[in-house]
């Protein structure tokens, strides 16, 4: 049984009980704890289901790698789902459940599927889900969708807290371990300001646990010297339970710490994002051990050599009593003497090499451990604990020589070096053959935009497993970073290790080599998915020869732990069924980020309230007192309507209509987009940007302008004013200031670098108020207002007057086709304007309108609206606009996609027409418009859809416009339109502009 020892684990306070429940039984533990070891130390040794087949499950592993002991932790708005009880750190009050099971851990009724595995091959679905395909929509797709996913969503909102902070460094450090603090110190003493990552609670790494002797004292003790140098240097800055997540472009990290999650009070913020920018990062994450491949290497019981030595050394745990070890390499030996001295029983060490091992081997057989050459599992026994292990020849097929009782297999496969943090960005790796691993390929590393590169590896990340070889390589990394960085480094610092030396692994990627087929069914390779060795062969055996497409074909390596124990055992088997060496196999992809970040973390502050800020007009309040309906445009309110009371939606709208038809309406347009564009080649570019000429736009005068991608299609439009020779200000739809902003510095950054331009977005420095209908100008004159009659102030011009005693600039720009002003002002001044409008207006029978009606007396004239004319795939001459794309002009984005055939010459493209129905109706918003005949699916053709559709209270009756196969070609014509739930109804095509087709009222 798994236990806690009766002394021992420099990592724990025994004078510090801590208790804890898993699956509703109390338990204790000790300060310093991990979950998974205060688990072990309380007899839990299964710790979870497989995702397939509903297999028990132990703990495997001590650090992020472990594919199997995820728990759910916590309860209500802390609960989160998927946490590694290895890396999970004990608390008082920490509640933890397993997972993937029903009804309870120990009987799971999913484990019926194990009973039926040979029906459940790699695969298996690609096959079974395409037949009959009647059965997918209510047969199968219900089947999966209740078996998918892994742990239960949390119900509850958050209720911990989150924060990002930036930090920049000449020398970024991932990992802590000896490497990373020799890397650190190297750097450091040069001067350079480096920033150290650990993503564990404690410095070192597995140098304390493994032991050796450095410049003359134990391990433990050098590793505190170091961070106790580190600590007292000013330019370097240590961070524990702080892991680095990511490498991107440019020197950019994430990094990913955890602050409270280890700890019962949970006031502080939960987790921290930092976005980190280095010139130089060395990865020191160390490596993982490989499991070996052998039947039934699944069995609660069956860990990595160095985990039970972990648990052993650091947390005073036994995971078994009798614990026999099986390795390929010298490693694992250590395991062997560590368990020997804690007083457990190790009965035999199984080493698959024929040769043996070197002085370590000895050491054990000094030990009294008996130590068998050649040999190998060839099964594990038990079914929720192992109860022993059947010994075989590693050179044959299985046959059992004896068996050993026991409840701990130690394995040791090797060791992979973490190499995630140098691919994420491009680095690419090299096969050592003599150690049986991908460790980085320095000639092929990640580089910047100067060709430079930003990343290298230290110790084992780089593939030096012995303390000697890791010291030296990453004194090499820290000082040659500090360099690259721009520091002139000393001579790097050199101690003397006294260790063990160590022969050669032999590689072992499957145990016995000659498994028979019911053996390698049981033989696992992805702990969490149920991938077994015959999976990896049956792929291979299917044409799957590219390990990208065997990985999705299997699932292998997309588990949790994104492959770190499956990804070289399985490269390793499909290779050798392939006939072709492990290079030439290749490897899958590593991703960021290296372990899960919660989404928490990657959310921050931005949630509630502030996860879509909300964006408000000056004259904001002055609305919310006056009864107004809002309507969300983008991160913008804008007002909707103002109903008075007693009065509906529906009315408030019409009223508001007529009020601006017929008296004088206020329009707040604050919201619009505001772009100051400037400088000498301000007007070049506005016509690379624009589809008509705005260079040749006089000081004073407006005009509108349309704005497409290189596609071709309208993306934006608005009214250009030009202020002096090398200024305009560029109006953008509400929602596209951001967005085009974001469009014009990319074209000027990128490909149009070395014109003489500034952009700058003053949407939220100015209020703009637009004053509407026949009376504006009274009522502006009212405000002693000068000099705004037609011909002082034309339509399509703009000037700078005082209204009500505050400066404003005016322009005459209308898009009700009423005659309008658009008065701009800064923001402070907005909300006094406003209100001096509106008191004025009285004797007018002013009124304050909302979008809706903006939207009718748009649709009335005719006028387009951005993202309801348009889809993503309408050009200019789609909505009859071809009068605004300029003949005169060499090139602007979008002419050549507009030139396509399929978009210049198509005479079915869909255009803008009006329609309207005999009766007056009101068609339905997004209606198609029907064609004849049918397609291939039995559903009727069609050849339009409505884009806008209002009553017209001004015409009294419903008016739509559309986009039709034909367009206005088709004027006169009736058609048919959809209606919900009843038969079509017929509209005639008309022209699109309904009201004032000449345009006399706004010119007046």
């Amino acid at each position: 049984m798994s236990s806690r020892l009766a002394q021992g684990g420099r990592l724990i306070d025994r004078g510090a009980m801590r208790e804890f429940t898993f699956n509703g039984k109390r338990l204790k533990g000790y300060e310093g704890d991990t979950l998974a070891s205060a688990l072990l130390a309380n007899d839990q040794v299964m710790m979870g289901r497989s995702f397939k087949y509903h297999r028990p499950r132990g703990v495997v592993a001590s650090g992020s790698e472990e594919p199997n002991a995820l728990m759910g932790i916590g309860t209500g708005g802390r609960f989160e789902p998927n946490q590694r009880a290895t890396m999970q750190e004990l608390f008082d009050g920490l509640q933890a459940e397993s997972q993937n099971h029903w009804p309870s851990l120990e009987f799971d009724v999913g484990a019926i599927n194990a009973k039926m595995s040979r029906f459940f091959p790699a695969g298996f679905y690609y096959k079974t889900f395409l037949w009959p395909r009647s059965f997918w929509e209510k047969v199968y797709e219900p089947i999966v969708r209740q078996a998918a996913g892994l742990g239960k969503a949390p119900k509850d909102k958050d209720a911990d807290s989150y924060e990002h902070l930036y930090a920049f460094a000449d020398v970024l450090v991932v990992g802590g371990g000896v490497a990373g603090l020799t890397a650190a110190l190297e750097a450091g003493r040069a001067g350079a300001r480096v920033l150290l990552l650990e993503q564990t609670a404690h410095w070192g790494g597995r140098a304390p646990v493994d032991g050796g002797k450095i410049a003359g004292e134990e391990a433990e003790t050098h590793v505190a010297n170091l961070v106790a140098e580190l600590e007292a240097m000013p330019n370097v800055t240590l961070r524990l339970r702080c892991m680095g997540a990511g490498v991107y472009d440019h020197g950019y990290v994430l990094g990913y710490e955890r602050l409270t999650d280890h700890l019962s009070d949970k006031s502080g913020p939960r987790h921290r994002l930092w976005r980190i920018r280095a010139s130089q990062i060395v990865v020191a994450g160390g490596a993982i051990e490989r499991p070996l491949s052998f039947a039934g290497n699944d069995v609660p019981g069956v860990m990595l050599a160095s985990a039970v030595r972990d648990y052993a050394v650091n947390y005073g745990v036994a995971p078994g009593d009798r614990v026999v070890v099986v390795t390929n390499n010298d490693d694992a030996y250590r395991t062997a003497l560590a368990m020997k001295a804690e007083g457990l029983e190790v009965p035999v060490i199984l080493d698959a090499r024929a040769a043996g091992g070197g002085a370590l081997a000895e050491q054990a057989r000094a030990a009294g451990i008996r130590v068998e050459a050649g040999k190998a599992v060839a099964k594990v026994l038990g079914a929720k604990r192992v109860t022993g292990v059947e010994v075989c020849a590693q050179n044959g097929s299985g046959s059992t020589i004896e068996t050993v009782a026991c409840d701990v297999v130690a394995m040791s496969g090797g060791w992979s070096p973490i190499v995630h943090l140098w691919s994420h960005c491009g680095g690419k790796l090299i096969w050592d053959e003599t150690h049986a691993m991908f460790r980085p390929d320095p000639d092929k590393a990640p580089t910047g935009a100067d060709g430079k590169g930003f990343v290298l590896c230290a110790g084992s990340s780089n593939g030096a497993l012995l303390l000697s070889e890791v010291i030296v390589d990453a004194g090499r990394a820290g000082l040659a970073a500090a360099e690259a960085a721009g520091f002139e480094a000393p001579v790097a610092q050199s101690w003397q290790v006294d260790e063990v030396s160590e022969i050669p692994l032999a590689a072992v990627w499957l145990m016995p080599a000659g498994a028979s087929y019911d053996k390698r069914a049981k033989t696992w390779l992805d702990y969490q998915n149920d991938v077994k060795v015959s999976d990896i062969q049956l792929a291979a055996q299917e044409g799957y020869e590219s390990v990208e497409h065997a990985k999705r074909y299997t699932t292998l390596g997309m588990a949790t732990d994104q492959g770190k124990l499956s990804n070289i055992n399985g490269l390793a088997i499909l290779s050798a069924s392939l006939g072709e060496a492990i290079p030439q196999v290749g490897t899958t992809t590593f991703r960021p980020p290296y372990t899960p970040v919660s989404m928490g973390a990657l959310a921050g502050q931005g949630r509630g309230e502030t996860f879509q800020p909300l964006r408000r007009t000056p004259i904001h309040d002055w609305h919310e007192s006056h009864g107004v309906q809002w309507e969300p445009v983008g991160h913008w309110r804008r007002p909707f309507c103002f109903p008075k009371a007693g009065e509906s939606t529906h009315d408030a709208v019409n009223r508001e209509v007529l009020t601006v038809r017929e008296k004088v309406g206020l329009l707040d347009a604050s919201t619009l987009g505001k772009l100051i564009v400037k400088g000498p080649d301000a007007g070049k570019f506005l016509d690379l940007l624009y589809t008509n000429m705005m260079s040749n736009l006089k000081p004073g005068r407006c005009r509108y302008g349309l704005m497409c991608n290189e596609n071709g299609f309208l993306i934006d439009d608005g009214v250009v004013a030009r202020i002096d020779e090398n200024t305009f200000l560029c109006h953008t739809t509400t929602g596209g200031a951001d967005t085009i902003h974001a469009h014009m510095e990319e074209w000027l950054q990128t490909e149009w670098w070395d014109l003489q331009v500034h952009v700058a977005n003053v949407t939220e420095q100015y209020g703009q108020i637009a004053v509407v209908g026949p009376m504006a100008r009274q009522l502006l004159e009212v405000l002693g207002t000068p000099n705004i009659s037609k011909e002082e102030l034309p339509f399509m011009a703009w000037a700078d007057r005082v209204v009500g005693g505050i400066p404003c600039r005016i322009y005459r720009i209308s898009f009700s086709g009423e005659l309008s002003y658009e008065i701009s002002v800064p923001a402070g001044q907005a909300r006094a304007l406003w209100e001096a409008l509106y008191e004025a207006g009285h004797g007018f029978g002013v009124a304050p309108y909302g979008t809706e009606a903006l939207h009718i007396l748009r649709a009335e004239k005719g006028f387009i609206m951005i993202g309801d004319e348009t889809d993503g795939t309408v050009i200019p001459q789609d909505l009859n606009l071809d009068w605004a794309i300029s003949k005169k002009k060499d090139d602007f984005i979008g002419k050549r996609g507009q030139q396509r055939q399929h978009l210049a010459l198509n005479p079915d493209r869909w255009k803008l027409v009006g329609l309207e129905v005999a009766d007056g109706a009101v068609l339905e918003d997004g209606a198609y418009i029907l064609d004849a005949g049918d397609n291939d699916k039995g559903q009727r053709n069609m050849q339009g859809r409505i884009t806008s559709t209002y009553y017209s209270p001004t015409l009294k009756k419903g008016i739509a416009m559309a986009l039709l196969k034909g367009g206005l070609s088709r004027a006169g014509e009736t058609v048919e339109v959809t209606r919900l739930g009843t038969t079509p109804v017929a509209a005639k095509v008309v022209e699109p502009v309904f009201y004032d087709k000449d345009g006399e009222k706004q010119n007046v």
